[in-house]
């Protein structure tokens, strides 16, 4: 069963409660017990990690190498800047999807640049917590067509 690595950045464990009218009003554990469910129906075995420290981040995506076969990110707004992520990403060679909760690019302006997206195969945002859900779907999708 391919496994899958979701990991969620800094104050993305306030999910729910963090600007509700913007990220919903799901927890963090619900949108990771709910990605776990759909990964049993895709048969995709679905890990989540969250941090708000970008090296523990980036120790998960090495860990990654180890048996993983895609990460879904939603860096938070180390989406922005940190070129230490998207090294990470890049070094590891696995498939990247990026997600955000709210459409980044309908927002401040520092916020329409992703740093992370010239390593990632595609980018979903703006779906709230749905968002994961149509990026676990992609990458069902993406491990069947090999790309």
């Amino acid at each position: 069963m391919p496994r899958i690595m979701v990991l969620h950045g800094p104050n993305l464990n306030l999910t729910g409660v963090r600007e509700p009218e913007i990220y919903g009003a799901a927890s963090l554990g619900d949108i990771d017990d709910g990605l776990r469910r759909q990964g049993e129906l895709l048969g995709l075995e679905v890990e989540c990690f969250q941090s708000n420290h970008e090296g523990e981040l980036i120790d998960k995506i090495h860990e990654a190498t180890c048996g993983y076969a895609l990460i879904i990110i939603n860096p938070g707004a180390l989406t922005h800047y940190s070129y230490a992520l998207q090294d990470a990403l890049k070094a590891v060679g696995l498939p990247v999807i990026e997600v955000h909760m709210s459409n980044i690019y309908a927002r401040e302006s520092w916020r329409r640049q992703s740093v992370i997206a010239p390593v990632a195969s595609g980018q979903i945002a703006g779906f709230g917590s749905r968002s994961y859900s149509l990026a676990l779907t992609a990458a069902s999708q993406l491990l069947k067509s090999g790309r």
